[in-house]
């Protein structure tokens, strides 16, 4: 807090120093003159005083710490902002932590929790019993009431610079409130969600409180800014649970901890964690869906962890219902009021399923996959992962029995919609950026500010949204670190592995580097994109038939190891649905509503975009292009078939032609190198051939030109885009032929489609990396 500077009255109401120079007020004696200078001696003077008092406050404001006070009120927050006060403690030179503890934290009936506090070894500046019992409305308000008549002297005697408030709690409401009234600058972590409840409002009121914002998704973000928020004080950080959940949930002894609490007989996936709160805003209505989840798990017959309820208004009913089902001595059901969060993560991670409305299953439930239940209305407008099922109307008991057999046992990918494991650090360094001298009231952004807007700064973090790329191809397996923009910012290759169980060795190996890198070059990697030859069902991430260039490649689920190993949601699809991707984000393709590209390398594939989306077909061999037949006798393909484009004008069917060549000593010609193994022949030797005049190349190369033409005639009168991209190595030898085919045996209403070479270096790579930068990036709920 930075404190107006002034002359301090004495007792008498007289400034300092006026006493003196009154001294016959008190009976002193006055001081002597000063002793006279000239006026040039007094001007170099008053500059030095000046430039030391400069100097003074320069090395004060370099070397004076940043008093930072968290105040927690119960053992969700806690969860949230211990990450943040471990980071502070590390930084002793930086900071200064204060703790203040509030709320239900110290109350006996949920947990003391407290304790947990003192056992992180942080030392509690304050304890504040401030709940009124009662667990009613009006509970609530006094609860309000009496935080804010015992919060000023508390703050006025720890004088924090900055208060950091958590979440949507009534208590954390009466913390932003003191705080605002009392000029003391405030972060609120975790505003701009939504959860559809009474929440909403206090977290939004806290929002407008608070001078400075660390928010978790980008849609928060936005919301922020909606708000009128002034954009340049809004951090993306991400999570700070997720910091420590991501790093701690893989541990060898979590079986041992699941037993603790669940018993010895308890297996992997086989519980059940249950977390109900009361809803403020429809009591009655929250209470009856927790009696029905009680009898629906009680019928499911599984070991249940039930977690109390909240303090809110109705938690004494949901807890008299417990009782009432006698869940306490069930069998099946253990009933507790907390569990320390590294144990919870692993009771979490580990479950079968997760069911309630607490904020945990949408958020740090999908960092594990583990599936969960949600139940009412107290998480509407949430961000949530694919593991997610929401019962929004639990009005019986079968609905949410129906649920159970349908998620309990499942795994989903991991999802980092919230936080990517480097929140803290992003926080610390936004704290660093706050400068206490400039002004401390809040100024509003009207009107919003525009879509282009950004909330980091600069100087507050500088990160670029990121996707990891993979490439399977017949013979390198290539993994990439690609910008927003199509920037390729660090590219690893190794030779693909023959089998199946070191090319997965190989690619979580690959990708993990790369991730470790991703931090250090200021890359935040919002998901993986996975380019591969073959038949590929992208809703599921599973290849269903490789080409015969990639062994043991078939029938394989590549996304889930993936996505468990990185904790990142993953995307998988062809590697020529991955060239069209490549080109509607970064090449000719860009504002092209209807196109088509066309990959002649090692083989021939491609894909089809149609009004702005890729086509897959209904069993996901939609864009098959090296596959249209040309002719009925033609030269026999890979496939099985004959007469295939990829028969005629693939690298391989070149190459073909080109040994047969160099066998019958038809492809030399003055002014080649000598070839004197058939091994070394390759496609570029017949083109090199036919560019200095060999007739039998070029009759090749003409006839593989008409065949690709003639089939891009046909993909015309299919589905007829607007364009055609030629992508891969061969694509600038086939530019013209194709142009000429179209031009003779097209309708004439397709004769005018241009087709273009491909501008872009990498297109399978930029295609898997456009999955996860497109998804990511326009995610609407």
């Amino acid at each position: 807090m930075i404190r107006r500077e002034g002359k301090r009255l004495n007792k008498g109401g007289e400034k300092d120093g006026e006493r003196e120079r009154s001294g016959s007020r008190s009976g002193l004696t006055m001081r002597p003159g000063p002793i006279a200078r000239n006026p040039h001696e007094l001007y170099y003077l008053r500059m030095q005083r000046m430039r030391e008092k400069t100097d003074k406050m320069e090395e004060n404001k370099a070397t004076r710490k940043l008093r930072v006070c968290v105040a927690t009120c119960n053992r969700a927050d806690y969860s949230k902002l211990a990450p943040i006060m471990f980071g502070i403690k590390a930084n002793p030179d930086e900071f200064e932590l204060e703790v203040v503890v509030l709320g239900s934290h110290l109350i006996d009936d949920y947990g003391n929790t407290f304790r947990m506090i003192e056992q992180d070894d942080f030392d509690i500046g304050s304890k504040l019993h401030t709940i009124v019992r009662g667990e009613d409305e009006a509970a609530m308000v006094e609860s309000v009431g009496l935080a804010l008549v015992k919060l000023p002297d508390v703050l006025h005697r720890l004088r924090p610079d900055i208060l950091v408030v958590h979440g949507d709690r009534f208590d954390a409401l009466a913390l932003a409130t003191a705080a605002a009234l009392m000029n003391i600058r405030i972060l609120h972590l975790e505003g701009g969600e939504v959860s559809g409840t009474i929440d909403d409002s206090i977290r939004h009121a806290i929002s407008k409180l608070a001078h400075y914002h660390a928010c978790c998704t980008r849609t928060a973000e936005q919301h922020l800014i909606a708000m009128c928020e002034d954009h340049t004080r809004i951090l993306l950080a991400g999570c700070p649970s997720y910091d420590k959940l991501l790093a701690a949930h893989h541990r060898d002894d979590y079986m041992d901890i699941i037993r603790n609490w669940l018993g010895d007989n308890v297996k992997e996936h086989d519980y059940i964690v249950a977390l109900q709160h009361p809803v403020t805003t429809d009591i009655k209505n929250s209470v009856k869906i927790y009696e029905l989840m009680l009898d629906a798990l009680i019928t499911f017959n599984k070991k249940t962890l039930v977690l109390f309820p909240n303090i809110d208004a109705g938690s004494k009913e949901m807890v008299r219902v417990m009782r009432k089902k006698g869940v306490e001595q069930h069998p099946n059901f253990r009933a507790v009021k907390h569990v320390p969060f590294e144990q919870f993560i692993q009771l979490v991670c580990h479950a079968g399923a997760m069911i309630g409305n607490s904020s945990c299953g949408v958020r740090e439930a999908g960092a594990f996959g583990t599936p969960v239940i949600n139940l009412g209305s107290r998480q509407t407008g949430r961000e949530t992962g694919e593991n997610v099922l929401h019962v929004r109307d639990a009005d019986t008991q079968n609905k949410i029995y129906h649920a159970l057999e349908l998620q309990f046992g499942k795994r989903y990918p991991c999802s980092k919609i919230y936080g990517d494991g480097n929140a803290v650090p992003r926080i610390l360094k936004f704290l660093q950026t706050i400068d206490l001298d400039e002004p401390l009231q809040k100024t509003f952004c009207f009107p919003p500010v525009k879509e282009w807007d950004i909330s980091q700064d600069i100087d507050h973090i500088l990160e670029t949204q990121s996707a990891l790329a993979v490439d399977l191809g017949g013979t390198n397996l290539r993994v990439a670190i690609v910008s927003m923009r199509g920037k390729i910012v660090k590219k690893y290759t190794q030779a693909n592995p023959k089998t199946y169980e070191t090319r997965m060795e190989l690619i979580l190996k690959m990708c993990t580097e790369a991730v470790i890198d991703a931090v250090h070059l200021n890359c935040r990697i919002l998901g993986v994109g996975v380019s591969t030859g073959g038949r590929v069902n992208p809703q599921e991430g599973v290849i269903l038939h490789s080409t015969k260039l990639i062994q043991e490649w078939s029938s394989i689920d590549i996304r889930t190891p993936i996505s468990d190993a990185l904790h990142l949601p993953v995307w998988v699809d062809n590697d020529g649905n991955c060239a069209a991707l490549a080109e509607k984000k970064f090449g000719h393709g860009k504002g092209v509503e209807n196109f088509v590209t066309v990959i002649t390398g090692t083989g021939i594939g491609g894909g089809i975009i149609q009004h702005n989306e890729l086509i897959h077909g209904s069993t996901f061999c939609a864009a098959e292009l090296g596959h249209i037949m040309v002719s009925l006798d033609g030269p026999e393909c890979m496939c099985g078939s004959r007469g295939c484009i990829e028969a005629y004008a693939s690298g391989m069917a070149l190459q073909k032609e080109a040994k047969r060549l160099h066998d019958e000593e038809l492809l030399e010609v003055e002014g080649m190198v000598d070839l004197k193994k058939a091994e070394s022949v390759s496609a570029i030797h017949l083109i090199n051939a036919a560019r200095l005049g060999n007739r039998k190349a070029e009759a090749v190369l003409r006839t593989a030109g008409m065949a690709l033409g003639v089939g891009i005639v046909n993909i015309l009168h299919t589905v007829n885009p607007s364009l055609v991209i030629l992508s891969g190595v061969l694509a600038t030898h086939y530019q013209a032929p194709v142009q000429q085919v179209i031009g003779q045996r097209a309708l004439t209403s397709a004769q005018s489609i241009q087709v273009l070479t491909s501008d872009l270096e990498e297109p399978a790579l930029l295609g898997a990396a456009s999955m996860v930068l497109d998804y990511t990036t326009r995610r609407i709920y």
